[in-house]
Formats: C-alpha cells, sequence, structure tokens
C-alpha cells in the first residue's frame, strides 16, 4: 500500500517503470518503457521544427502518463 503513491509518481514521469516497483505488468511495462524513451526522443526533435505537433503530443502524452499513474495507483492500493 505504501508504494501506491511512489508507483503513481514514477509511472506518470516514465510509464511502466511503477508497474516494476509493484511487480505488475512486466513484460508490458518494459516495452512500455522502451515505447516512453522513442517518443520522447520524437517529442523533442520536433518541438521546434513542428510547434503544432508538437503541442499536440505533448497533450496527448500527458493524458496518457496520467492514466498509466492511475492504474498503477489503483492497482498497487489492490495488493
Amino acid at each position: 500500500m505504501r508504494k501506491a503513491p511512489i508507483a503513481a509518481i514514477a509511472n506518470f514521469f516514465l510509464p511502466g517503470l511503477g508497474y516494476l516497483i509493484i511487480g505488475a505488468k512486466r513484460g508490458l511495462a518494459v516495452l512500455w518503457l522502451v515505447g516512453v524513451i522513442g517518443l520522447t526522443y520524437v517529442e523533442f526533435g520536433i518541438q521546434e521544427s513542428e510547434p503544432t505537433l508538437y503541442t499536440i503530443m505533448f497533450v496527448s502524452v500527458l493524458i496518457m502518463n496520467t492514466a498509466f499513474a492511475v492504474d498503477a495507483y489503483q492497482l498497487a492500493k489492490q495488493e
């Protein structure tokens, strides 16, 4: 139960890490971490050249990260 806030914060900043902390969804967690690294690379790459696309991507990632954080928190609370 004490890991719930830590898992939520970890999953918000690095989706997948929170799941690894609580020992859930291990295979998917690793894949999400790899995907996040790729998305972050692309996001920073288009920041100056495509500001409109950057804004859309930033908001989309923010929504996804919030969903990952909530899910990790709820899973940790169930344990």
